[in-house]
């Protein structure tokens, strides 16, 4: 198994590039975890509290939990991915069934920032995409798909999205194999990274029937 991490700011177009490889090389090949799957369940705070939260923070996501299923799908053993509602800032009852397959792409915006998360990828990217673009696609997805007000996505991009990208996500970059700028829009990039995904197989396929 091969497992991909796929990091960048919010709106950066890390989804992008993980649906384009997923999309070439197919739903059976490759599967795609988000590290907002991960977010921690507050369940017993009330709404305000949670909306005071900095999700931003590499805090505020339960990395432990994502790497066990990392590794248990290493092991050839099926995962639930928690389901997190964006709305009310907390987890659903539901999961998701995810089987092990031959790729595995986890995108997220800190998971550079975590030595022990880095340790399980095998290639690690990150999407360098300038803070305007990032900004207009935020707004764009939070209130269509978010249910968020424009008000409250400036106040949170001012509170905690820009210092913390400057202070966690910016510096991760340092971490990354391989820098990819434009995000989804970089077809060369989207190519040749799928084109090694696709070498990677092909010599594992080969290895394992010798």
């Amino acid at each position: 198994m091969l497992i991909i991490g796929i990091a960048g700011g919010s709106g950066s177009g890390k989804t992008t590039i993980a649906q384009a490889i997923q999309h070439r090389l197919g739903p059976d090949t490759v599967q795609i975890i988000s590290q907002d799957s991960y977010y921690h369940d507050h369940t017993e705070l009330s709404m305000e509290q949670r909306a005071k939260i900095n999700y931003d923070h590499p805090d505020s996501f339960e990395n432990e939990l994502l790497i066990h299923h990392l590794n248990q799908l290493k092991k050839g053993q099926a995962v639930h991915i928690p389901v997190y509602d964006f709305s009310t800032h907390t987890r659903s009852h539901e999961t998701v069934y995810v089987a092990p397959k031959s790729v595995i792409i986890l995108e997220g915006i800190l998971i550079l920032a975590d030595p022990e998360l880095r340790d399980v990828m095998d290639a690690k990217i990150f999407v360098d995409t300038d803070p305007d673009v990032r900004i207009l696609r935020r707004a764009i997805r939070d209130t269509t798909e978010r249910g968020r007000t424009l008000e409250s996505i400036d106040r949170q991009y001012l509170s905690t999205v820009k210092p913390m990208h400057e202070a966690f996500v910016e510096p991760s970059k340092k971490y990354a194999n391989v820098i990819v700028p434009e995000g989804g829009k970089n077809e060369v990039a989207i190519s040749l990274l799928t084109s090694w995904v696709e070498r990677y197989l092909v010599q594992s396929l080969t290895s394992t029937t010798r």
